[in-house]
């Protein structure tokens, strides 16, 4: 299967919950994901993360789960993506994966990474590179 790649905007709200009492004792934040994806990915996510921001300036890292619900260059059905991304005093490592066997619907058998770039003032983007089994 050839290898696609789009990009487009998105906006991300994010809004603290409850952290459980082992959370708390961590240090750790969670946070609920709510997204709006523009560009050849049309859809919207869902999900859950978890963070640690140390006392060091630049330095941070967060997991989370989101299920993408929408189309993709066309087709649709849904997807879940997985994050494990760190901030080393500003320099940035990511990691996003969609979950082997999560896709649904014409988007059954998807695979790809997708990486986040946020420019200065906010606003998000998405580089999606992906394979997908021929309709």
């Amino acid at each position: 299967m050839p290898t696609q790649t789009v990009t487009g905007a998105f906006e991300v709200r994010l809004a603290p919950e409850p952290a459980s009492a082992a959370a708390e004792v961590a240090g750790l934040g969670r946070m609920s994901l709510d997204k709006t994806f523009h560009g050849p990915l049309q859809a919207t996510s869902r999900g859950e993360m978890i963070a640690f921001r140390s006392t060091t300036p630049g330095s941070a890292g967060y997991v989370a789960m989101e299920t993408v619900v929408g189309s993709l260059d066309g087709r649709s059905g849904s997807f879940v993506l997985q994050h494990s991304s760190t901030l080393t005093r500003g320099a940035p490592s990511q990691s996003i994966t969609v979950v082997p066997d999560s896709g649904t619907g014409a988007l059954a058998g998807l695979a790809g990474r997708m990486t986040i770039e946020i420019a200065p003032g906010g606003a998000h983007s998405y580089r999606f590179e992906y394979t997908l089994p021929a309709p």
